[in-house]
C-alpha cells in the first residue's frame, strides 16, 4: 500500500508538470473551469482501503466475539434466614429476592438448567437443576424463613450439585452460582472462604448479591406476647470475600428495582460467552463494498475509473 501511494503521488506531480508544457499556468483559470481539487483523491483512497481490507482478509484474521450460550447450569442460592423477613425492601427481602429470581429465570435461555439451594441454619437443595421453569417457580414460592446463615454450606452444596450435571455429549456444562443474602456467616460446617476456593478450583464463579439497607428491622414476638425490634443491617464482607475468591463479582441492591437491575446484568453476563472466531468474511465483504463504492464515486464524479 505505501508503494502504491508513493507511485500515485509521483504520477500526480508528473501530470501537473506535463500540463505546464502546453499552457501558461496563469492562463489556465480562464480556459478551464473549477477543477476537482482534493476531491479527486477520495475515490482512490476508498479503493486503497478496500485493498487493505482484502489483504487482511487473505490473512484469515481472528477476533474474540461474544456469542449466546446454548447450555449452562445456574444455581440460585437464596438466604432464608430470619433477617430476610425485614421489610426495608418491599414486600420483604426474601419476597423481593424471589420475585427478582423469577424474572431472571424467565429471561435466561430456555436450555439453561436452574437449581435452587435455600440456606438458613443449614443448606438444603430446594430443586435439582432443571430446564422446567414451572418447577423453578414452585420451588421459589415454597421458600420459608428460618434461623442462621450457613453461607459456606450453601456454596458447597450448590457446587457439588452442579458438578453432577452433564450435557448430551457427556461434558460438564458451564456453571455459575448466584447467591442472594444480607449478612455474614452464622452457623454451618464449611467456612465461606474454603467453599469459595473450592468453587474457584472447579471453575464455578460465585456472583453475590447483597440485599438490604442499614435501616432494616425484624419484628419478633417473644414468649408472653412481647414484641422486640431487631436491627438487621446488611453485612457485605463475607459476600465480597466469596465473590473475590471464586472469580465472580459482588453486587449490592438496596431496593427491588436495584435487585432487578443486578439480575439483568447477570442475565446478560451468563447468557453469553467469548469465543475466538475467524472473521475473514467480514473483511472480504467490506473490501467488496469499498471497491464498488470507490469505483462508483470515480465514475459518477469524473466519468472514469481511478
Amino acid at each position: 500500500m505505501p508503494v502504491l501511494i508513493v507511485l500515485y503521488v509521483v504520477y500526480e506531480r508528473r501530470r501537473a508538470r506535463f500540463g505546464e508544457r502546453f499552457a501558461n499556468p496563469d492562463l489556465l483559470p480562464n480556459v478551464v473551469g473549477r477543477g476537482p481539487g482534493k476531491l479527486r483523491h477520495l475515490p482512490l483512497l476508498v479503493l486503497l482501503a478496500g485493498l487493505v481490507a482484502m489483504v487482511i482478509g487473505v490473512a484469515r484474521p481472528h477476533a474474540t466475539v461474544t456469542v449466546p450460550r446454548e447450555e449452562a447450569t445456574v444455581m440460585l442460592a437464596i438466604d432464608t434466614s430470619r433477617s430476610m423477613q425485614a421489610t426495608d425492601i418491599k414486600p420483604s427481602r426474601l419476597g423481593a429476592a424471589v420475585n427478582a429470581a423469577n424474572e431472571f429465570v424467565a429471561k435466561i435461555p430456555k436450555k439453561f438448567r436452574v437449581g435452587i439451594v435455600a440456606f438458613a441454619s443449614s443448606a438444603r437443595l430446594g430443586l435439582p437443576p432443571t430446564s422446567d421453569r414451572s418447577l423453578v417457580q414452585e420451588a421459589l414460592a415454597s421458600l420459608q424463613p428460618g434461623e442462621g446463615t450457613a453461607i459456606g454450606d450453601a456454596v458447597e452444596l450448590a457446587v457439588r450439585t452442579a458438578r453432577q450435571q452433564r450435557t448430551a455429549d457427556g461434558k460438564i456444562p458451564p456453571t455459575a452460582l448466584l447467591m442472594i443474602s444480607d449478612g455474614a456467616r452464622d452457623g454451618g460446617r464449611t467456612a465461606p472462604a474454603t467453599a469459595a476456593r473450592h468453587a474457584k478450583a472447579l471453575n464455578i464463579p460465585v456472583y453475590t448479591v447483597l440485599l438490604g439497607t442499614p435501616n432494616g428491622v425484624v419484628h419478633q414476638t417473644l414468649t408472653g406476647g412481647y414484641q422486640v425490634n431487631i436491627r438487621v443491617p446488611p453485612s457485605p464482607q463475607t459476600l465480597r470475600q466469596i465473590a473475590a475468591l471464586s472469580g465472580g463479582k459482588s453486587f449490592t441492591a438496596v431496593d427491588d428495582s436495584g435487585l432487578r437491575e443486578v439480575y439483568k446484568r447477570l442475565g446478560s453476563l451468563l447468557g453469553h460467552k467469548s469465543q475466538d472466531r475467524e472473521i475473514t468474511d467480514l473483511f472480504a465483504g467490506g473490501a467488496a463494498v469499498l471497491l464498488l463504492v470507490g469505483g462508483g464515486m470515480s465514475m459518477f464524479w469524473f466519468r472514469r475509473l481511478p
